[in-house]
C-alpha cells in the first residue's frame, strides 16, 4: 500500500460497545478505500493506545502518518490532548493531524439516515421537532458549532430544530423535548450527534423519554465513513503543517 497510514484516533471508554462500535466504522472506511492502511488507537480505557500504534508503526518503518481525531467539534481533546501525544511519537514518523469531522453536509446526512431508519420518513419533517443532542462541552467554540449547525439544519424542511447537551453545558435533552412540544411541533424527534454508545450517549437516550423517535448513534454509517476519507485526503494536500521530522 502506497501513501501515509491513516491512525483514527478514538476517545476510548469502559462501554464495550464503544469500542466495537469504532473498529465497525474503520472496517467500512477500509472497504470503501482498500488500498488504504487504516489503524485504530484509543487516547484511554481501550487498547491499542495511540502511543502504542505509532511505536508498532515506527517499527515497521513506516514514515507518514495521518493522525485523524473521531471528533465531532474542536474542543479540548482536539486541541490539546491528541496534539500532546502525537509530539511523543517516534522521531521517525511524519505525522499530519488532521480536521475533526464536524461540521459537515454529510453529518447532517447521517443524522437524517438515522431518524428515517428510526421510523420517520422525509414527508415528516414539516412536522417533526429534532433535538440535536450532543455530548456536550465546556469549550464555547463547540457549543458555537453545535448551534449553528442546529440552525442548518432547521433550514432543510424541519419544523424546528434545538440544541441540546448531555453534559456541561445547557439545555439538557429533556429540556429540549419539552421545549419542541410546547412549540406546538406533531412529534419530537432526538437525534444523537455522538459517534459511538457510552455513558453521555445514554443519558441523553434517557433524556429522549418524553420524544416520540429516539435516532441510534452516528456509529458507521456510510457518510460518516466517507467523512473520514475526505479528512484523510485533505490532510494529505501539502499545504498542511507536518509534526515531526
Amino acid at each position: 500500500m502506497n501513501g501515509p497510514v491513516l491512525l483514527v484516533i478514538a476517545h476510548g471508554s469502559r462501554d464495550a460497545r464503544h469500542a466495537r462500535t469504532v473498529h465497525a466504522l474503520v472496517e467500512r472506511v477500509r472497504s470503501q478505500r482498500p488500498g488504504l492502511r487504516v489503524e485504530t488507537g484509543f487516547l484511554d480505557f481501550n487498547v491499542p493506545s495511540v502511543q502504542g500504534v505509532l511505536e508498532s508503526l515506527a517499527a515497521e518503518g513506516v514514515r507518514d502518518v495521518v493522525a485523524l481525531p473521531l471528533l465531532l467539534t474542536r474542543a479540548f481533546h482536539a486541541k490539546a490532548d491528541i496534539p500532546a501525544v502525537l509530539r511523543q511519537a517516534p522521531a521517525r514518523l511524519r505525522i499530519r493531524q488532521a480536521e475533526v469531522l464536524g461540521p459537515s453536509p454529510l453529518l447532517l446526512a447521517a443524522l437524517e439516515r438515522r431518524l428515517y431508519e428510526a421510523g420517520l420518513s422525509p414527508a415528516d419533517k414539516s412536522s417533526t421537532g429534532v433535538v440535536l443532542a450532543s455530548a456536550g462541552s465546556s469549550d464555547p467554540e463547540a457549543i458555537a458549532v453545535i448551534a449553528d449547525i442546529a440552525r442548518e439544519w432547521w433550514h432543510t424542511g424541519w419544523c424546528a430544530v434545538r440544541p441540546a447537551f448531555a453534559s456541561a453545558s445547557l439545555p439538557r435533552t429533556e429540556d429540549a423535548v419539552r421545549e419542541l412540544r410546547a412549540l406546538g411541533c406533531a412529534r419530537v424527534a432526538v437525534a444523537p450527534y455522538v459517534l459511538a454508545p457510552g455513558f453521555l450517549p445514554d443519558r441523553i437516550a434517557r433524556g429522549a423519554a418524553g420524544a416520540d423517535v429516539l435516532a441510534e448513534v452516528l456509529g458507521p454509517a456510510p457518510e460518516v465513513a466517507r467523512l473520514l476519507l475526505r479528512r484523510h485526503d485533505a490532510a494529505c494536500r501539502p499545504t498542511l503543517q507536518v509534526l515531526g521530522a
